[in-house]
Protein backbone atom coordinates (compact mmCIF):
# COMPACT_ATOMS: atom_id res chain seq x y z
CA UNK A 1 0.00 0.00 0.00
CA UNK A 2 1.81 3.49 -1.13
CA UNK A 3 0.93 6.24 0.57
CA UNK A 4 -0.86 9.64 -0.74
CA UNK A 5 2.19 12.17 -1.99
CA UNK A 6 3.03 14.76 0.01
CA UNK A 7 2.29 18.12 -1.08
CA UNK A 8 4.16 21.69 0.07
CA UNK A 9 2.55 24.98 0.36
CA UNK A 10 4.36 27.89 -1.42
CA UNK A 11 5.35 29.23 1.82
CA UNK A 12 6.92 26.11 3.52
CA UNK A 13 9.13 25.90 0.25
CA UNK A 14 10.17 29.77 0.94
CA UNK A 15 10.49 29.40 4.39
CA UNK A 16 12.85 26.33 3.21
CA UNK A 17 14.63 27.96 1.21
CA UNK A 18 15.35 31.17 3.37
CA UNK A 19 16.69 28.39 5.60
CA UNK A 20 19.28 27.59 3.25
CA UNK A 21 20.14 31.09 2.42
CA UNK A 22 20.52 31.66 6.05
CA UNK A 23 23.80 29.55 5.89
CA UNK A 24 22.10 25.55 7.15
CA UNK A 25 23.55 22.89 4.86
CA UNK A 26 20.64 21.67 2.28
CA UNK A 27 20.89 17.99 3.58
CA UNK A 28 20.61 19.51 7.32
CA UNK A 29 16.98 21.32 6.12
CA UNK A 30 16.26 18.27 4.15
CA UNK A 31 16.62 15.97 7.40
CA UNK A 32 14.91 18.33 9.41
CA UNK A 33 11.70 18.84 7.27
CA UNK A 34 12.03 14.83 6.10
CA UNK A 35 12.31 15.19 2.41
CA UNK A 36 14.72 14.47 -0.34
CA UNK A 37 17.69 17.11 -0.81
CA UNK A 38 17.09 16.99 -4.63
CA UNK A 39 14.06 18.50 -4.11
CA UNK A 40 14.85 21.38 -2.37
CA UNK A 41 17.78 21.73 -5.20
CA UNK A 42 14.80 21.69 -7.85
CA UNK A 43 12.96 24.00 -5.77
CA UNK A 44 16.19 26.16 -5.94
CA UNK A 45 16.44 26.02 -9.75
CA UNK A 46 12.90 26.90 -9.73
CA UNK A 47 12.62 30.08 -7.84
CA UNK A 48 15.64 31.35 -9.44
CA UNK A 49 14.43 30.52 -12.67
CA UNK A 50 10.68 32.06 -12.07
CA UNK A 51 11.24 33.99 -9.17
CA UNK A 52 7.03 35.36 -8.50
CA UNK A 53 5.67 32.75 -10.24
CA UNK A 54 7.48 29.76 -8.82
CA UNK A 55 5.27 27.27 -6.50
CA UNK A 56 2.15 29.20 -8.15
CA UNK A 57 -0.24 26.15 -8.48
CA UNK A 58 -0.84 23.23 -8.49
CA UNK A 59 1.20 20.73 -10.93
CA UNK A 60 0.35 23.06 -13.72
CA UNK A 61 2.77 26.10 -12.73
CA UNK A 62 4.16 26.76 -15.93
CA UNK A 63 1.25 26.35 -18.57
CA UNK A 64 1.76 29.57 -20.03
CA UNK A 65 5.49 28.79 -21.06
CA UNK A 66 4.07 25.13 -22.87
CA UNK A 67 1.24 27.45 -24.24
CA UNK A 68 4.06 30.36 -26.06
CA UNK A 69 6.37 27.02 -27.00
CA UNK A 70 3.47 25.63 -28.61
CA UNK A 71 1.85 28.77 -30.81
CA UNK A 72 5.87 29.53 -31.54
CA UNK A 73 5.87 25.96 -33.49
CA UNK A 74 2.59 27.14 -34.86
CA UNK A 75 3.46 30.18 -36.39
CA UNK A 76 6.52 28.21 -37.83
CA UNK A 77 4.28 25.74 -39.48
CA UNK A 78 1.81 28.50 -41.04
CA UNK A 79 4.97 30.52 -41.70
CA UNK A 80 6.44 27.47 -44.01
CA UNK A 81 2.72 27.00 -45.42
CA UNK A 82 2.49 30.54 -46.51
CA UNK A 83 6.03 29.99 -48.20
CA UNK A 84 4.72 27.00 -50.11
CA UNK A 85 1.95 28.33 -51.62
CA UNK A 86 3.38 31.60 -52.58
CA UNK A 87 5.71 29.43 -54.45
CA UNK A 88 2.89 27.37 -56.03
CA UNK A 89 0.73 30.64 -56.51
CA UNK A 90 4.04 32.02 -58.59
CA UNK A 91 4.11 28.97 -60.43
CA UNK A 92 0.54 28.98 -61.58
CA UNK A 93 0.16 32.93 -62.58
CA UNK A 94 3.36 32.21 -64.35
CA UNK A 95 1.64 28.96 -66.62
CA UNK A 96 -1.16 31.05 -66.78
CA UNK A 97 -0.46 34.29 -68.23
CA UNK A 98 -1.82 34.34 -71.95
CA UNK A 99 0.90 34.60 -74.79
CA UNK A 100 0.22 37.21 -77.45
CA UNK A 101 -0.04 36.74 -81.27
CA UNK A 102 3.19 38.26 -82.02
CA UNK A 103 5.44 35.95 -79.98
CA UNK A 104 5.81 38.37 -77.15
CA UNK A 105 4.60 37.93 -72.90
Amino acid sequence: MSLPRRRFSRELKLHILAQIEAGQTIAAVAREHQIHPTLITQWRQQLAKYAEEAFSGNGRTYHEEARVAELERMVGQLTMENVLLKKALTRLESRSRPTRPDGNK
